[in-house]
């Protein structure tokens, strides 16, 4: 270890892995609330239209816009992660997270300024999507290259449990507003307070990121001049490999992940005939076990490997795929519930481990930037599209199509994941420690 290396005060665990999930919880929160109201709130009051199907249709379009601007946050973000440092970098990202989603709870809506209303929430949208490209390539690196020997996983899991509890505390707001005030004063006023929430979680999350000091890994490529000048660049010409099986890999995450949330909860309140606080509470009883799940999940990884247990997942995904049609669609309390419970704990076990094996496949001079990218593009191939594409497909076909679709995301994650290779999926971190 190098003199500049030793004089960099280590990062306490408790501090690492607190700030590592309150980050992730609060841009997920933001993110999630906005994945609620592109269901329940913004079609009536950004989109109005003769047709409800079309103006859910154009809402869950915006809802898609972040999905395209992530990568280009991991691009920006990843930069400075990459050239500056993973600690300055959380905080830029966060900020802009942040702001974002106070500004969509200060909107006027269509009635009041026009076609300027969908525009400016599209802008912000986009803001949400560029803050979230760059926070959790972040969050992942602080707690992985920070993590002891044989725990790499368990650390790694801290800021996917950020996912979880981010949706728990967004659904659990709507389910609260849906119960303390009457619909005409909920879309009147009620839908903004999730969004200028917002404030209070950011400020709480900058006071603990302020607080940590850069990681090991990181110190040494410093240490050693290892930083490369473009790390964009260094990742599309060197590891082209890595980006496009990360991408795969984490393909089947993102769809099981969005049909089980913003397609479930739009197809449920419109055409299973559940009501919005119904539907709220089933999910967020399904999301307890999304996030009972995940520490399971890493202790899993971390005694088989990363890779095979992503495989095991995988598999398990794309036989769920062939029940989606028949238990969603039986349409009763017990079968709705016991499909979202089982989706809920596949994605569990499939978000525990992938951002631990994504940062592995990366160096360190470039592994904020190509961790990031390889995350958010599989959000766009994943996620963007998959309840507009799903809603199309269970309008047109039915909802066994919605299952072969996520069935084939599964296999294309299998796929990627025997393609990797074990070599390829365990590249140290943090190799002083280990």
């Amino acid at each position: 270890m190098s003199a500049g290396a030793a004089t960099v005060p280590a990062n306490k665990p408790r501090t690492v892995l607190f700030a590592s999930l309150i980050g992730t919880t609060i841009e997920f929160y933001d993110f999630y609330i906005y994945a609620t109201a592109a269901v329940l709130v913004f079609p009536r009051l950004f989109f109005p239209a003769a047709d409800p199907a079309a103006a859910t249709l154009q809402s869950l379009a915006t809802f898609a816009i972040a999905f395209f601007a992530r990568p280009v946050g991991s691009a920006v973000f990843g930069h400075f992660g990459d050239r500056i440092g993973r600690k300055a970098t959380l905080v830029a990202a966060l900020l802009t997270m942040g702001i974002s989603t106070v500004l969509i709870g200060l909107l006027p809506t269509y009635a009041a300024i026009g076609t300027a209303a969908p525009l400016l929430l599209a802008l912000c949208r986009f803001g949400q999507g560029l803050g979230l490209g760059g926070e959790w390539g972040g969050a992942v690196l602080l707690a992985t290259e920070n993590a002891p020997p044989g725990k790499r996983a368990w650390y790694g899991m801290f800021p996917q449990l950020g996912a979880p509890i981010g949706f728990f505390l967004s659904g659990g707001t709507f389910l609260l507003l849906g119960q303390l005030m009457p619909d005409e004063e909920f879309f009147r006023y009620g839908w903004r307070i999730p969004f200028l929430a917002s404030a209070l979680l950011v400020l709480v999350g900058l006071y603990v990121r302020l607080k940590i000091t850069e990681t090991p890994d990181f110190q040494k490529v410093l240490d050693r001049n290892e930083r490369v000048k473009v790390p964009v660049l260094a990742v599309l010409q060197d590891h082209r490999r890595a980006l496009v099986l990360g991408t795969l890999v984490a393909l089947a995450t993102f769809v099981v992940f969005y049909l089980m949330t913003v397609f479930a909860l739009s197809w449920g309140t419109t055409r299973l005939g559940f009501s919005r606080q119904q539907f709220l509470l089933l999910q967020l009883l399904a999301v307890v076990f999304f996030g009972l799940t995940i520490p399971p999940s890493a202790l899993l990884a971390d005694r088989y490997g990363r890779r095979m247990a992503m495989i095991l997942v995988s598999a398990a995904i794309a036989l769920f795929g062939l029940l989606f049609g028949p238990l969603f669609g039986a349409g009763t309390l017990l079968a709705v519930s016991g499909f979202m419970v089982l989706g809920m704990c596949l994605v569990g076990f499939t978000y525990g481990p992938l951002g631990t094996l994504l940062a592995e496949l990366f160096p360190p001079e470039v592994r904020y930037t190509g961790a990031s990218l390889t995350f958010n593009l599989a959000g766009i191939l994943g996620a963007s599209l998959a309840p507009y594409a799903a809603t199309w497909l269970a309008t047109n076909h039915g909802l066994a199509f919605v299952g072969y679709y996520l069935s084939t995301a599964a296999l294309l994650s299998l796929f990627a994941l025997l393609a990797i290779g074990r070599g390829r999926a365990q590249r140290p971190i943090n190799t002083a420690a280990s």
